[in-house]
């Protein structure tokens, strides 16, 4: 596909998978709208961006608030006229046991992950519709499809992306635009910086590169396919613990309990 001149929106975008994205989409000449809450960081992943040529533009929004999506949304419709593509990749995580964690600590979780998928799509939805045109894609992860301790209200989040997006798929048959999840293991970003997680081993050796996600994201923005999983040798593994949980349950909460035990040592 040719990605000129096609209007990116990516939230997230001031580091990790957002950041490599909105390279990626720059690189084909894209005009690329960074969305994220610092703007001193969109500006710095902007400034990347110009070695490309693409147009750029910083939308500073806090996509867990709908007042500021519906202005980001705004903007970026009065500036180009329409949108092509959508990411959505806000979202952070925060290590605990449900007992542990504060109310505002699960709901903040579901409030970036979630619901700020679900503003910026509702915004831009409409839009998408009316050019008969355009992709939805999701960042949501591994954990979308497997319920782990520690990270339990993270992963909450993800099934009710991964949920959402699939009743969205059906939707939108037919109508010309498409929605896409891209869910990788884990990846070597900042997502790991929150204090929380100062205990846990950050990396394993099968962990990504940003990079090798937001090539896949690129993909996504022209699949027909709900979901992607990544690398795709796990897409074996949710498949198996659809097909046989009382199997493989036991044995991935054993090892994620493992670890939460060995962080309160």
């Amino acid at each position: 596909m040719d990605f000129s001149n096609k209007v990116v929106v990516i939230t997230g975008a001031s580091s990790g998978i957002g950041e490599a994205s909105a390279i990626e989409f720059a690189k084909r000449k894209s005009s690329v709208v960074l969305v994220a809450r610092r703007k001193e960081n969109l500006e710095s992943t902007a400034e990347k961006l110009a070695i490309y040529g693409s147009e750029i533009l910083i939308c500073q929004c806090d996509v867990s608030k709908w007042k500021e999506v519906e202005q980001m949304s705004k903007t970026v419709l009065d500036k180009f006229g329409r949108i092509d593509i959508l990411v959505n990749n806000a979202g952070f995580a925060i290590f605990g046991s449900v007992l542990e964690l504060k109310v505002e600590e699960v709901v903040s979780q579901m409030e970036t992950n979630y619901f700020g998928m679900v503003y910026c799509t509702k915004t831009f939805l409409p839009k998408m519709l009316e050019q008969k045109a355009g992709h939805i894609v999701n960042v949501a992860s591994v954990a979308g499809s497997f319920g782990l301790p520690g990270i339990a209200s993270y992963c909450a989040s993800k099934f009710a992306m991964l949920g959402f997006s699939e009743g969205l798929y059906h939707e939108l048959k037919g109508s010309g635009v498409g929605i896409t999840v891209v869910s990788p293991i884990m990846v070597r970003t900042n997502f790991f910086d929150h204090p929380s997680f100062k205990s846990i081993p950050k990396y394993s050796p099968t962990s990504l590169s940003s990079k090798t996600v937001a090539k896949a994201i690129v993909k996504a923005s022209t699949s027909p396919r709900l979901e992607i999983i990544i690398p795709p040798l796990v897409r074996g593994a949710v498949w198996l613990k659809h097909t046989i949980p009382y199997l493989i349950n036991p044995i991935l909460g054993a090892a994620f309990r493992k670890q939460m035990n060995s962080q309160k040592l």
